[in-house]
């Protein structure tokens, strides 16, 4: 294997593993706030369509990035409304979360199908014009925001006030409020965060993969992020490390057509569903060791009711 196709499958894994990171990386925090988010799929694709607008409409590929996080955001407010303040269940209201993205985005883009925009260039062009940084230099900004966000996360969660008091309301929420602490409140920041980490994961595929919209164009990538948060153990340096894994088995395709062999002779439809069937085996894998539930927050996916 030559160096030159080692940097591209690196490169090809990394784009493709960016978007399941960014969108694992908000659940997680979510999650350890004690909510759990189903609609992460939905709100990547709100993410998607805005930022393919945005990018459309005045090329500007920063900004972009920008509405489609504040459009998960936005999209995450109606989670938190129908379960911090009016109790529904988490699951089910994640389910239609994500039922409510899928039409939505399918909507809006009715107007833009296979129209192209331009793909975000990398952060560092110089350096990625030559062969040897390239590895290390030749990524968007949205690679090295996912980078970032994850020793970031691993901060705030476990050197930080504010990052205590979250993991204290996701693991006994009763008693963080006893001592003062707005648990409504906290979740509301840990969803909306988590929203906008998804608006973001959304935006990678119109800026970073598929340079024209497509309905569903994040295929399923929002469950493997909720899936890796499993895998993870809520740990963002794990996450980091899963999300790559999934990059490669996601990618095995192109490089095994490209290299013919026996590999080359298996259907395409089997290659597609591999990430998925990937994703079915760790949970099972995870589901029979028996401390698999300890690393979870205590009070995920359980409302927060005082009075009793």
């Amino acid at each position: 294997m030559s160096t030159d196709l080692i940097i591209a499958v690196i490169i090809t894994v990394v784009g493709a593993s960016t978007p399941i990171l960014i969108a694992a990386l908000g659940e997680l925090v979510v999650e350890r706030a004690g909510v759990l988010n189903l609609g992460v799929e939905g709100m990547m694709l709100v993410g998607a369509i805005t930022a393919f607008v945005i990018v459309f409409v005045s090329g500007n590929h920063y900004l972009a990035i920008l509405m489609a996080a504040a459009a998960g955001v936005a999209t995450s407010l109606i989670f938190g409304f129908l379960t911090l303040s009016l109790s529904a269940n988490q699951t089910a209201t994640g389910l239609a979360l994500t039922i409510f993205g899928t039409g939505l985005s399918a909507l809006a883009g009715q107007g833009y199908s296979a129209k192209p925009v331009t793909l975000l260039g990398p952060l560092f062009p110089g350096l990625a014009a030559d062969p040897f940084w390239r590895v290390l230099f030749g990524y968007s900004a949205l690679v090295y925001f996912a980078l970032f966000m994850v020793v970031a996360i691993w901060y705030f969660l476990k050197r930080t006030r504010a990052g205590l008091i979250l993991r204290a309301v996701g693991e006994n929420d009763l008693s963080a409020h006893s001592i003062g602490y707005s648990v409504i409140g906290v979740r509301y920041m840990a969803v909306m965060f988590g929203g906008a980490m998804a608006g973001i994961a959304g935006a990678c595929f119109p800026l970073l993969l598929t340079p024209q919209w497509a309905e569903r164009m994040t295929a399923g990538r929002g469950w493997i992020a909720v899936a890796l948060v499993v895998f993870a153990s809520w740990r963002p340096f794990r996450l980091l490390a899963g999300a790559y894994l999934f990059g490669l088995v996601m990618t095995m395709e192109l490089y095994a057509k490209a290299g013919g062999g026996p590999l080359s002779a298996i259907p395409s439809e089997l290659w597609a569903a591999l990430p998925y069937l990937a994703t079915v085996v760790v949970l099972v894998l995870i589901s029979i060791r028996r401390d698999a539930s300890t690393n979870a927050p205590a009070c995920l996916g359980k409302p927060f009711l005082p009075s009793n």
